[in-house]
């Protein structure tokens, strides 16, 4: 998994049409969700950060951020782009499954985005990492992740996902996905295609992970069976359903 992430990381904020954009509003309705079921509350722990979408957005609205990820290059490239954005974020790399381990408790808020927890493709792991998650957290404190809609997508093979196509500094990209099923998981392969617009060169990378298709059902009941309280799914309020729950206090 980080060796996918350590490879994607040059072209991560090609994913998004603006990435900085993307920052702001991430930031913006995060904070609004977490206003809305948590107030007041302003120590965050984020455990898949990426290079920084939602940590970096939460800092500049004034939230407290550590953040961490188990792939080095992605931190790398976080703490460059918070330095760039002027925003304070504790940067780690560390696996989510070992969060409580690495982080120690007390977090008012911990935060899951960009569908992180499918990458763990047991239902065994996904409990130890929700269980770190909620030992991070102090008494009353919230959980909050987003994830794709599993039980929205079409299985089989050589499922196309285009992302459409970005230019930048004199080249043009074109992203797109293809999803192959077996079973309750798929492999996936992101392709990057490159074109040096003046040359019209052409290369062609492609970074391969797989994912763990559960269901948000399921993993409402996994995050039960950590301890979380109030656990419930939220939909219109982010670009994926949003899943929350609460330690008690």
């Amino acid at each position: 998994m980080s060796d996918f992430y350590d490879r994607l990381t040059p072209f991560y904020h090609l994913i998004h049409q603006d990435w900085h954009a993307s920052v702001a509003l991430q930031g913006e309705q995060l904070s609004k969700l977490i206003d809305a079921e948590w107030p007041g509350k302003r120590k965050l722990l984020d455990v898949s950060c990426g290079i920084g979408t939602q940590a970096i957005g939460l800092a500049q609205r004034g939230f407290s951020v550590s953040a961490s990820d188990l792939s080095e290059k992605e931190i790398e490239r976080a703490r460059r782009e918070a330095m760039l954005a002027n925003a304070s974020v504790g940067l780690s790399v560390c696996d989510m499954r070992r969060a409580h381990d690495h982080h120690g408790g007390g977090f008012d808020i911990v935060l899951s985005c960009d569908n992180s927890l499918p990458h763990l493709l047991t239902d065994d792991d996904l409990l130890i990492a929700l269980r770190q998650m909620f030992a991070c957290l102090a008494p009353g404190g919230g959980f909050l992740m987003s994830m794709r809609d599993y039980e929205r997508e079409e299985r089989g093979v050589n499922l196309v996902k285009p992302y459409g196509a970005r230019t930048e500094d004199g080249k043009r990209y074109v992203l797109f996905q293809v999803w192959d099923f077996a079973g309750e998981h798929y492999d996936l392969t992101f392709y990057f295609i490159e074109e040096d617009l003046v040359s019209q060169a052409v290369q062609t990378h492609a970074m391969r992970s797989r994912y763990y298709a559960i269901s948000t059902d399921k993993m409402c009941a996994l995050m039960r069976e950590a301890g979380f309280e109030n656990v419930r799914r939220i939909d219109d309020a982010f670009y994926q359903p949003i899943l929350i729950g609460t330690r008690p206090a």
